[in-house]
């Protein structure tokens, strides 16, 4: 395959893999294209069973590596007949769901090229070597469960509560540039009168509507400097402007590495553990998305008003704001069904670069380019409504840290690239599998039901008070706390509503 001149070492006898949570063992470890992969026998008198470890290169954030016992490899070295001790080393592998594991090779050499081999394969830039495209499993077609006409059935719905709009394939072949952002005012005060247009139309006879911009005013205003800008109110008059700044790029990235710094933090005593927690600034920015989407989605069910979102790029805050707004409003988007044609249009054919915003994670060090974690801040905000409304949601925490994961590195296409024309182009509905076809199977799905799900048809108004907004411990601690009791509670449950999740 074209990725074997990058590694430098295939094979590693006596490789000691320890996790958290988890018994040691002791095997053979091989580096292949797209994984490491330990295989160990069971050993007698010990507790070690037969098992198999496989790991995706892409799952790796950080690889770091030491060395032991160099000092009796010098010796080694200054020895004329060679005799001594050996060196070994530890390659720890951070994995971007923030599982941390821990390989000690027996020796140094290897140790460094296991280390190398899963650096360079873990930051492929060439999509179409992403181990999706050679992913098969078994019983599974290509093509399968992958929802073409997801955009079609959401606008067909729209158009069912009113004729004023059309559906249109003007932008089938990506010629059309339709993008929620910052208005193209620049310094020389610009305008487009098609878009006035557009807006007024919008209103469908209303007074006038809201345009919430997730950025300060400020910010927004000096924007025109290079092009961008606001809407300028002379030429919006039925239009309020709302400015309520969100965090955004380096800035939510730099909080989300500091929140799992904290967390996995273990010399650290309780107030300065909770300290630090406080100036990760996550749960302020969860506080910020879930007050500003309660807010369009209150301008829109108790004021009755159109609004529009929008921030600077109309791909990261922008969908973050609208997709919590009609999860706050919709009893449809809380169905296992509805969430995922959620994420579908709001997330995925909306334009959010997933390529590049989740290419690295929670330890991700040095300078960050584009990354930044808007994906997961979402999928926190829908915990915390799991949390304060757990009969309103037909999903549970299983299927938000199932995405969470699989949006940072997954052996299937549904998360790759960075928009629906980069999808098209790589052919990847013709050439992976779809996330949502495994989710939906039978088997898979009952693991992810909630099972006191009611339909709810009210809005569901999050509370953002300090004591109501948690660290969701389910993603951020899954690999240090044990997940046993929730395992329990959760077969107890079913049994008390008298289902069978079997």
């Amino acid at each position: 395959m074209e990725l074997s001149h990058l590694i430098q070492t295939s094979q590693v006898e006596k490789v000691r893999v320890c996790c958290p949570l988890m018994p040691s063992v002791t095997g053979t470890l091989c580096v292949s294209s797209h994984h490491l992969i330990l295989s160990a026998q069971a050993v007698e008198d010990t507790k070690q069973e037969k098992c198999e470890l496989w790991l995706l290169h892409c799952a790796v954030d950080s690889v770091e590596k030491s060395v032991h016992n160099i000092g009796m490899l010098k010796s080694k070295e200054n020895n004329k007949d060679g005799e001594g001790g050996s060196s070994s080393g530890t390659v720890t592998l951070k994995c971007k769901d923030l599982q941390v594991i821990q390989l000690e090779i027996p020796d140094m050499e290897e140790t460094f090229n296991v280390a190398r081999s899963v650096q360079a394969l873990s930051s492929l830039d060439n999509i179409s070597l992403s181990y999706p495209f050679f992913f098969r499993p078994a019983g599974c077609k290509l093509g399968k469960g992958w929802s073409r006409d997801t955009m079609e059935n959401f606008y067909h719905k729209l158009k069912a509560e009113t004729d004023a709009w059309r559906l249109s394939d003007v932008n089938e072949n990506f010629k059309v540039l339709l993008r929620s952002a910052q208005p193209l005012v620049g310094p020389n005060h610009h305008f487009s009168e098609d878009d006035e247009n557009l807006l007024n139309a919008a209103l469908m006879g209303q007074s006038h509507g809201f345009i919430i911009d997730v950025r300060y005013e400020q910010e927004a205003k000096q924007a025109r400097s290079s092009g961008g800008g606001t809407e300028n109110k002379d030429r919006y008059p039925r239009w309020s402007i709302l400015y309520r700044s969100l965090e955004r790029g380096q800035a939510l990235q730099r909080s989300l590495t500091r929140l799992v710094g904290t967390c996995y933090e273990t010399y650290m005593g309780r107030n300065h553990w909770l300290s630090n927690l406080q100036a990760s600034q996550w749960l302020s920015h969860i506080k910020e998305a879930l007050s500003l989407a309660g807010l369009a989605a209150e301008c829109i069910e108790r004021e009755g008003t159109c609004v529009l979102v929008h921030g600077e790029e109309g791909a990261n805050n922008t969908l973050l704001v609208t997709s919590l707004a009609q999860l706050i409003l919709s009893p449809d988007c809380r169905t296992m069904v509805g969430y995922q044609e959620l994420i579908e249009h709001e997330w995925l054919q909306a334009g959010h670069p997933f390529q590049l915003r989740c290419a690295r994670s929670g330890w991700a060090q040095g300078r960050f380019k584009q990354e930044s974690p808007n994906f997961l801040l979402f999928l926190d905000c829908c915990w915390q409504l799991t949390r304060q409304f757990p009969m309103s949601m037909e999903f549970n925490e299983e299927l938000l840290c199932t995405l969470a994961s699989h949006a940072y590195s997954s052996e299937y296409g549904t998360f790759l690239c960075n928009n629906e024309k980069e999808r098209n182009s790589y052919k990847v509905r013709e050439k992976t599998h779809s996330l949502w076809g495994i989710l939906n199977n039978f088997k898979q799905r009952k693991h992810l039901v909630n099972p006191v799900y009611e339909r709810n048809p009210l809005a569901i108004w999050p509370s953002v008070a300090p004591q109501s907004i948690q660290l969701w411990e389910g993603f951020f601690l899954r690999y240090l706390v044990s997940t046993e009791h929730k395992e329990r509670s959760w077969q107890r449950t079913w049994e008390l509503v008298g289902k069978d999740p079997c």
